[in-house]
């Protein structure tokens, strides 16, 4: 089925995040310097996918046009808003967790090559090994998450599935309109791009930046939109 390896992928987020609730009571200095453990790794996974980039000017201009688009859409204050709306439908003891949870882990699951890779390799070729790889990665942060941050790094699975089901979906469609070169300059210039929030949403969770990251998610369609006019240019 086209979309077996986004459910196993949807599945493992929150079976693991189920499981990190159970040993919740993990004392706070602890927790804050696994957070922060994670936070430095990802960071230098932002930092490896960032230096992918073959053509850094994609990088910069599509970051700065897509900040733009993002501002004007505020999908920070969409992404927050729902995760608000999660928290008041389930209770919570301190208020903003869910939210915080929901949009940080949303974030690092959605962004990146392996979500594209994966769901075209799963609508084309009926091959989900990549997103079951992803799956595994995604169940272990999870698990850490939200041992951490909570119930929220749960509900994360909505949009993942929502995003890499659609391109699942699309992929005949994709690979039939879209030249083999364009795709590849496409995924290589993305992981760059993806890279640059990656590290923004390391340094968010340090405390050292308060990035909206998800304002900045228009970045990847303004990538693959610049990479197709310089392909024809």
């Amino acid at each position: 089925m086209v979309l077996t390896g986004t459910l196993v992928n949807g599945a493992a987020i929150v079976v693991a995040a189920l499981i990190g609730l159970t040993v919740r009571n993990i004392p706070e200095q602890m927790k804050t310097t696994i957070m922060q453990a994670i936070a430095l790794a990802v960071v230098i996974l932002g930092i490896t996918m960032g230096i992918k980039s073959e053509q850094f000017l994609i990088v910069i201009t599509s970051l700065v046009i897509g900040a733009i688009i993002g501002e004007i859409m505020d999908l920070d204050g969409y992404l927050n808003r729902f995760g608000l709306w999660i928290e008041r439908k389930i209770g919570t003891e301190r208020e903003g967790t869910v939210a915080k949870a929901f949009v940080t882990t949303t974030l690092i699951y959605v962004v990146g090559a392996m979500a594209v890779l994966g769901a075209l390799d799963s609508g084309l070729r009926g091959d989900h090994s990549v997103l079951f790889t992803k799956s595994m990665l995604d169940g272990v942060s999870s698990l850490l998450f939200a041992s951490t941050l909570g119930i929220g790094v749960a509900f994360s699975a909505i949009p993942v599935v929502l995003y890499q089901g659609t391109i699942a979906l699309f992929s005949g469609q994709i690979n039939q309109y879209v030249p083999p070169e364009i795709m590849d300059a496409f995924i290589v210039e993305m992981t760059a791009t993806g890279g640059i929030m990656i590290i923004a949403i390391g340094l968010n969770i340090l405390g050292l930046l308060n990035v909206k990251v998800a304002n900045l998610l228009p970045s990847i369609l303004v990538v693959a939109v610049i990479v197709t006019i310089l392909h024809f240019v």
